[in-house]
């Protein structure tokens, strides 16, 4: 499906009133999963700035064990201090990369900024090489500033 198709029904999940919060990013996670066939693992993570971490939130796909990520540390943790897009075409040619699987070999990850706070990211892996585009981050985008309503 293209994401211009995606776009009304991530809208939709946003504005149920019949579920909660949490049950709307899970509808999320698994829509794109089910969606986009090189998105393998979809989360949220939200930050803790007292902490200086971030926390799993609801996700679709492998389970992981890093629940709890340090700012600075992976490409979820960069993103984290940097307020920006990180595309990671290969991820075994990064240094600062937390491997979650063998399977893993790309990602994406997109802040989520409520009043210009970045509380959190949207964190996409795929089984695939190189696969995300400008396409994907701007609809990541779209997905995340709809997201912010919920906060």
């Amino acid at each position: 499906m293209s994401f211009e198709n995606l776009k009304p029904i991530v809208s939709e999940i946003v504005i149920n009133d019949s579920i909660t919060r949490e049950e709307k990013l899970l509808a999320i996670c698994q829509l794109l999963t089910e969606s986009v066939s090189y998105y393998n693992w979809v989360g949220f993570y939200f930050a803790n700035h007292e902490t200086q971490t971030l926390h799993l939130g609801p996700y679709i796909g492998a389970p992981t064990d890093h629940t709890v990520i340090p700012f600075g540390k992976g490409i979820c943790g960069q993103v984290a201090v940097s307020n920006s897009n990180f595309v990671v075409p290969d991820v075994s040619a990064q240094d600062n990369y937390i491997a979650c699987s063998f399977t893993v070999k790309s990602e994406i990850v997109v802040p989520l900024f409520v009043n210009g706070v970045n509380i959190g990211q949207i964190d996409i892996d795929s089984h695939e090489l190189d696969p995300f585009s400008e396409a994907d981050e701007r609809f990541l985008e779209y997905v995340n500033q709809e997201i912010v309503k919920l906060f």
